[in-house]
């Protein structure tokens, strides 16, 4: 197996293969998270060629985001019984059946099913909850920074695939836009073929940060489930799902989806519109994985109050901008440095609540949380454009969530560490 050999040419020289793993789990993340992020560049296109509402596209992608929160939790089972590399795969297959066959669409319903269904589950599959399975099974030491990292994919998607889209889909139509999203998923597809493993224990090592090999624990059925029952009385489940509800939707539901449309309201090019979300995607991985490195260190409460709380001050600037160059570049700033900057804080605090074993479970309801506030957002976004004529409403009420959420995070119990953790050692590089 070439991650066992490559494992041990690297051990001899100091280093841990959990950098290979986060190297290509970060990948499939990018990837992933372009195929997520196309319909935000392709809403007026679709208008425009098949003469569906922005009410009918957003429909489709609403479904998308539900199914993509929903798989959050089954995610980890799965994960636990098929293992990472075969789910990753799957995750891949699904995700290329689903572009690939878009080519051909002329009806919502197809839109919905290949863009909702196949693109939903197969991106769900790679969501964040794989990040934090990742994170915290090849991760003891230096946990916080890895998650940073994953979750950044997100935001390099997005930096990479949106204004190549745009620039394609205005000299040749949205069609073309597909095709280096298709090539990108060729390219993970072999990076976890070739380079993946499930556990440190599957290559005779331990996790980064501890010095002892622990055996996986054996696979449940139904863990999501019981997971769900023993976390739904404590009050720091309800409070990381509320406050990633608003996440949800003042991120993926509202700006990643509409922002390119919202700008072509006040008369601003596709191309600025999404070489503006590339740059709030510049600037997310800056604040994501400076906030995986701040999470290791401070607490976690008051990074996340200052993330939120700034959030709903850049979403309640917007609206009365001007839309220039000038508006739009401070605001790509702002909001870009805390854009997924909340999940290190969230899966850690998650982590801290409900320990190791649980913490991919638990986050993944919590992300289904998350989910189901974007999908709010989409739909009812694109609701308020087609029937007020304005996205505005949208925006300042966002804003105002986010605020919100800011103030709720304080009532979560302080915790100094992980529980769950076992005593560390001195990490390989």
């Amino acid at each position: 197996m070439l991650a066992g050999r490559l494992a041990r040419r690297l051990s001899r020289h100091g280093l841990h293969y959990a950098w290979i793993v986060l190297a290509v789990a970060f990948a499939l993340t990018v990837v992933s998270a372009g195929a997520m992020a196309l319909p935000g560049a392709l809403i007026v296109p679709l208008e425009r060629q098949f003469g569906w509402s922005a009410e009918d596209i957003s429909g489709a992608v609403a479904v998308r985001l539900l199914i993509y929160g929903a798989m959050a939790p089954f995610a980890a089972s799965l994960i636990d019984r098929l293992g990472l590399r075969n789910v990753m795969l799957g995750a891949v297959a699904l995700i290329a059946v689903g572009l690939a066959h878009s080519l051909w669409m002329n009806r919502v319903w197809q839109l919905t099913l290949l863009w909702g269904l196949l693109v939903g589950v197969g991106a769900g599959l790679t969501a964040l909850v794989l990040g934090a399975v990742v994170a915290t099974r090849w991760f003891t030491a230096r946990r916080g920074l890895a998650l940073g990292v994953l979750t950044a994919g997100s935001a390099a998607g997005q930096l990479i695939f949106l204004p190549l889209a745009a620039w394609l889909e205005r000299g040749w139509g949205w069609r073309a836009a597909l095709f280096p999203t298709l090539a990108g998923l060729a390219v993970a597809a072999a990076l976890v073929a070739l380079l993946m493993a499930d556990r440190p224990a599957d290559l005779g090592l331990a996790p980064f940060g501890e010095s002892v090999v622990t055996p996986p624990p054996a696979a449940t059925r139904g863990g999501e489930l019981r997971t769900l029952a023993e976390i739904a009385g404590s009050g720091a489940f309800w409070i990381l799902a509320a406050t990633f509800f608003v996440c949800g939707l003042s991120t993926n539901g509202l700006i990643q989806t509409h922002f390119i449309a919202l700008c072509s309201d006040f008369d601003v090019g596709s191309l600025t519109a999404a070489s503006t979300l590339a740059a709030m995607g510049a600037f997310d991985m800056i604040g994501t994985i400076g906030s995986g490195w701040l999470s290791d260190r401070y607490d976690n409460r008051a990074l996340l109050f200052v993330y939120y709380g700034l959030r709903g001050l850049s979403l309640i600037y917007l609206p009365g901008s001007s839309f220039s160059i000038y508006d739009l570049s401070l605001f790509a700033v702002f909001y870009g440095l805390d854009w997924v900057a909340t999940v290190p804080p969230t899966a850690r605090l998650a982590a801290q609540a409900f320990g190791r074993e649980r913490a991919g479970t638990a986050f993944g309801w919590i992300y289904a949380a998350h989910m189901a506030g974007a999908a709010t957002a989409a739909y009812g976004a694109g609701y308020s454009r087609s029937v007020l004529q304005t996205y505005l409403p949208a925006l300042y009420a966002a804003g105002a969530l986010c605020i919100l959420a800011a103030s709720l995070v304080w009532l979560i119990e302080k915790r100094s560490a992980d529980a769950s953790a076992p005593a560390r050692a001195r990490p390989i590089r």
